[in-house]
């Protein structure tokens, strides 16, 4: 049978070098063995209830029809309001979009943005999707490389370097997965220093700015609000993941033209989804009351996971925000696949190679799971340390 020829767009997307791990800890579960996993990126708390019952509403009156591309009004408004609440930065409804997931929200800014050769320089480790969106839409991904041993910190001369007249976006993640770094607002300001010298266009992925511990969390938005697109999501601090629910606020042109591109692929989110949204954003002390008591928890949880690990020689960051860790690993072996293989097979914990991160040498472990767990998780590796 002859094979149907794919896209060169397709073929060029970069395979992920965890699949093979991914798959070899699903085979492990299937066959019954206890596997710890500490690589799945998403809260481990559910939804609360507040909000569930929003969405049980929101099917009772029947609003399961389409609705705007660009979402219902109603959310669009609080959307709005939440940043100028929180976050200092003022939108009208129009300049805001509601799309599936904050994974949307991103690519529509870059396909909106960005022609083919256009460079967009990304801080590493980064999100393995970042470059990889890049190059779908026919731009150029720019690693400027951060270090453990600086907590992962971003030097604006770095970026500076970096500039090129095909440079026209700097995508900004803080905090930041994996690494969970929270760029200080000095160095947020001389990156947008960078942009409004160079005619350049922030794009900054907020969705962990409610898991943030020891610092404080700064919008870019807030320093040059006319470069700036703001990404943000319900999924990490609300706990709703599968939801798919993302949103972007920026320079209205700009946010059309996002709103162009959903019309022709997606359409509206999901129209349930966008009604629990909605809740979770305007029952403020409801809403506020959980986050709290889902970044003490997590709070303990990075305190035990780093203390642990530097415990046993993986020298691990400490991270401001968000709810992952990043270990050196090469005391397993050099290569972060063949440790994270390692970690799997002869521990039985579930970690994510640093190799799409560009982070060689590293793993990324999730903390969003119990203390016990982690407890575990820490005794099983010390075990494979002690058995080398």
């Amino acid at each position: 049978m002859s094979r149907i020829p794919l896209s060169s767009k397709v073929r060029a997307l970069k395979p992920s070098s965890t699949v093979a791990v991914t798959s070899r800890a699903l085979e492990l579960r299937r066959a019954g063995v206890d596997v710890i996993s500490m690589s799945v990126g998403e809260p481990d708390f559910d939804t609360p209830a507040h909000i569930k019952a929003a969405a049980a509403r929101a099917l009772s009156e029947g609003k399961t029809k389409y609705t705007p591309v660009n979402g219902i009004g109603e959310l669009r408004e609080a959307i709005a309001a939440k940043f100028e609440r929180e976050n200092g930065l003022t939108f009208t409804p129009d300049a805001v979009t509601v799309t599936s997931g904050g994974k949307q929200a991103i690519f529509n800014a870059l396909f909106a943005l960005l022609d083919a050769g256009d460079q967009v320089i990304i801080p590493a480790p980064y999100w393995v999707s970042y470059p990889e969106m890049v190059r779908f839409v026919g731009g150029e991904p720019v690693e400027v490389h951060t270090r453990a041993e600086d907590g992962f910190a971003l030097d604006p001369d770095a970026v500076a370097a970096a500039i090129t007249p095909r440079t026209r976006v700097i995508l900004l993640n803080s905090p930041g997965n994996p690494t969970g770094a929270v760029y200080p607002r000095e160095v947020l300001q001389a990156v947008a220093d960078l942009a409004r010298a160079h005619d350049l266009v922030l794009l900054t992925d907020e969705m962990y700015e409610h898991l943030v511990y020891d610092a404080e969390h700064v919008s870019v938005g807030t320093l040059a609000p006319e470069r700036t697109i703001t990404i943000n999501g319900a999924s990490k601090a609300y706990a709703m993941t599968g939801w798919r629910i993302g949103y972007a606020a920026g320079p209205a042109d700009v946010i059309r033209a996002m709103n162009a591109i959903q019309s022709q692929s997606t359409s509206n989110a999901s129209s349930v989804a966008q009604w629990a949204a909605l809740e979770a954003l305007t029952n403020v002390d409801a809403t506020a009351a959980f986050v709290s008591g889902a970044l003490a928890a997590y709070r303990e949880r990075r305190d035990r996971i780093v203390s642990g690990l530097n415990a046993l020689g993986l020298r691990t960051p400490t991270p401001d925000g968000a709810f992952y860790v990043m270990a050196d690993t090469t005391p397993i072996h050099a290569d972060e696949l063949e440790a994270a293989r390692r970690i799997l097979d002869d521990a039985r914990v579930a970690v994510v190679p640093g190799t799409d991160f560009a982070a060689p040498g590293m793993v990324r472990l999730s903390y969003a799971t119990s203390l016990p767990l982690i407890d575990e998780a820490l005794k099983r590796i010390g075990g494979l340390l002690q058995g080398q």
